[in-house]
């Protein structure tokens, strides 16, 4: 894809097979009845448990993203490193993990297991791996299923036969526990990380995912691109202009030695009016007292959140235009 230019045709083209995605993927309708249903055939799912409303407030959710460098067994081999990348996937109701390098196929639900040492009940679904060298990167989303259940039929991996990105996005739905399912905040995460190389390329495409996403039949439009988009928000492309689209981070610093902005998370300020304002960039080194090279051991990027009513319209209150927002 080095080089190419978004053209209307590619973007057709684009949609055509997303299109057909997600016709391989629904089934009869991967609606919110598909929750905890049979897993679906473009994406691994990995474990599967209950559990009733945790202990954070009960009103809110959050949603992070978290590049973690380099994801795979050396890392968790550390039982210091593990230990403290646990201790911050606790503080989120659901995150989009990107670059997860490892080849074991266990290595998702061995980590979940570091995560639930403490009494945790967290859960994890995976995407194949993906990549156009021998060095394979796989999504994963991590959630706490006492605050948030998954539409297991509503997990797939966009197919991008035309190969405009280097790793397509893997796709997943969610709805907060607790509220009435009529009540419940539902939403979709769409986890990406660009290519460094072709940011430009592929941010012009992921505007034609976004929008598909949008109307795949589902009915949801509270749908949330999150993950490391390899830019600043000045730099958007195509995405940023999507009719309506907000990004939470304008001139944040979301790498661990603070010197650029790569993550982001974006919706339609106009759907997602259940975004309460509140987000931030999670300083682990300045949390648990690092020194910058012990931080980096962990990842080179901090995590970036935001926070979501957990109830559908908890709020009718259109969101803002993109602000700074705190680091935490």
């Amino acid at each position: 894809m080095s080089g190419c230019v978004t053209t209307p045709r590619k973007a057709a083209a684009l949609v055509a097979s997303l299109a057909i995605a997600f016709c391989a993927g629904c089934g009869a309708g991967k609606g919110l009845k598909d929750l905890d249903g049979k897993d679906s055939p473009s994406a691994r799912i990995d474990g599967g448990s209950d559990g009733s409303s945790g202990g954070r407030n009960s009103g809110t959710i959050r949603i992070a993203s978290f590049n973690i460098q380099v994801f795979g067994e050396a890392k968790i081999n550390n039982r210091r490193n593990a230990d403290r990348l646990a201790e911050i996937i606790r503080q989120f109701d659901v995150v989009a993990i990107q670059e997860i390098r490892a080849k074991a196929q266990d290595f998702l639900p061995t980590f979940v297991d570091v995560v639930n040492a403490d009494g945790s009940r967290y859960d994890s679904v995976s995407g194949p791996r993906l990549g156009r060298s021998s060095s394979k990167e796989q999504y994963g989303f991590l959630f706490d299923t006492r605050r948030i259940e998954i539409a297991r039929r509503g997990v797939y991996t966009v197919e991008d036969p035309q190969d405009f990105l280097h790793r397509e996005p893997l796709v997943a739905r969610f709805r907060v526990r607790g509220p009435t399912s009529r009540e419940a905040f539902t939403f979709t995460l769409i986890n990406i990380h660009t290519d460094p190389d072709e940011t430009v390329d592929e941010l012009n495409v992921l505007d034609d995912v976004f929008r598909v996403v949008q109307d795949d039949g589902t009915g949801e439009d509270d749908v949330i691109v999150l993950g490391d988009l390899n830019v600043d928000d000045r730099k958007l492309g195509q995405l940023g202009q999507v009719p309506g689209i907000t990004w939470v981070f304008a001139g944040q610093k979301t790498n661990t030695r603070q010197t650029q902005q790569y993550d982001n998370i974006l919706f339609d300020r106009r759907a997602t009016t259940e975004f309460t304002g509140n987000a931030g960039v999670y300083d682990f080194r300045r949390e648990m007292g690092l020194s910058l090279e012990q931080a980096l051991d962990l990842s080179d990027h901090f995590p970036v959140w935001a926070e979501f009513h957990a109830r559908e319209g908890a709020s009718d209150r259109v969101v803002d235009e993109p602000r700074n927002v705190r680091t935490r």
